[in-house]
């Protein structure tokens, strides 16, 4: 065996292991600004104000929305759709408007810019969130089955569902307005989102959604 201490090199000896310097914290990267909707509407301060709607509302900022069919076939995927395009999809189905996602968006981007002439102390898109707001019905008709008979029943309705409506009857109040001479569609669509954001009852979408309360108050 071979002595303690025997074969161990001297201190002097042993080679020195030089340190790694230390790394230099990494500078953070700006952080880019969020681009405005067509360049031109900020998304900051937008509210939504009825509680049930906030989770539904997709208002992330964008500058063009157009998700490109990157959510077609997806489960429950409105929810994830920009509220504009769903918006622009919804007229869409005015016939004429059919396929026609470039020509649709232009559509709403000059309604926008006629809502800012309008109202130039608001938002145009806190405008089109309040009109939907007031357009969404609350209550619906269902019918149920007993026996042979079907029976009208007044229903509460789900936050997916009060949305879609609203949007749905904001477009066909637009395009139903759009077919009157000296109208076109931006103008149309323009007052639409003016007149419901106002609660006004001239609005198409406000007079459907009262309609439709209506008729579930006496289904009750």
């Amino acid at each position: 065996m071979m002595p303690e201490g025997e074969g161990t090199p001297p201190e002097d000896e042993v080679p020195k292991v030089e340190e790694a310097p230390a790394k230099e914290p990494a500078t953070p990267r700006p952080q880019m600004p969020f681009p405005p909707l067509f360049d031109k509407y900020s998304f900051d301060g937008i509210e939504v104000h009825d509680p049930s709607l906030k989770g539904h509302i997709f208002l992330d900022p964008i500058y063009v929305p157009h998700s490109e069919g990157r959510l077609t076939n997806h489960p429950f995927s409105k929810s994830k759709m920009h509220l504009v395009e769903r918006l622009a999809n919804d007229l869409m189905k005015g016939g004429h408007m059919t396929g026609k996602k470039s020509r649709t968006l232009k559509a709403v981007r000059e309604a926008l810019d006629e809502l800012a002439k309008r109202d130039p102390k608001s938002n145009p898109l806190q405008l089109l969130v309040n009109a939907i707001e007031n357009a969404a019905p609350r209550e619906m008709v269902t019918r149920l089955q007993f026996g042979g008979i079907s029976v009208p029943r007044a229903v509460d309705t789900s936050p997916s569902r009060r949305l879609s409506v609203a949007i749905r009857h904001i477009a066909m109040g637009a395009l139903t307005a759009s077919k009157k001479p000296k109208t076109n569609l931006p103008m149309a669509l323009a007052n639409e989102i003016y007149l419901a954001s106002k609660a006004d009852m001239t609005s198409f979408a406000i007079a459907k959604k009262e309609e439709i309360e209506r008729i579930a108050q006496s289904a009750r």
